[in-house]
């Protein structure tokens, strides 16, 4: 059984520290910062993320569940900002159904996209059938990120 998701003191001060990082211009892997506005605050909310790149598409995989970036992504249909370095755009994320999502999560736990980091967090492995990736689909919610220029 995987582990369950804790925000501990440590995964707090890294968060900190990574996005201090990147709106500093400092490239860290594919982490960027999305910002979206809170589902219960209305205050824009920024918090790391990795975007995984597949077949000339991205993508934000929820790793760890469905935690406050999710909800909050989910109640502002998909609108949010990404920053990189000092590069912003204004994303729309949409969110993939399981089976379309089971195909980025087995590839990229097989390609090793944060894979190495984020396989305790999964029931499903590298050998593991679709059909278990399409369950995983269900706690891990995958996103499409797109232009909304």
């Amino acid at each position: 059984m995987a582990k369950t998701y804790r925000v501990s003191f440590f995964v707090r001060l890294g968060n900190l520290l990574a996005t201090t990082l990147v709106r500093a211009g400092v490239k860290i892997g594919s982490i960027h910062l999305l910002t979206v506005r809170g589902r219960k605050s209305g205050e824009m909310r920024t918090t790391p993320v990795a975007v995984v790149e597949q077949q000339e598409k991205s993508y934000l995989i929820a790793p760890f569940g469905v935690v406050n970036w999710v909800r909050n992504l989910r109640a502002a249909a998909g609108v949010a900002t990404l920053t990189r370095s000092r590069r912003t755009e204004v994303i729309h994320a949409i969110e993939l159904g399981p089976e379309e999502a089971a195909l980025v999560l087995r590839a990229s736990l097989r390609a090793g996209g944060g894979g190495a980091f984020t396989h305790d967090f999964l029931d499903a492995t590298v050998n593991s059938s679709l059909e278990d990736f399409e369950r995983e689909a269900a706690f891990h919610p995958v996103f499409l990120v797109q232009s909304a220029a």
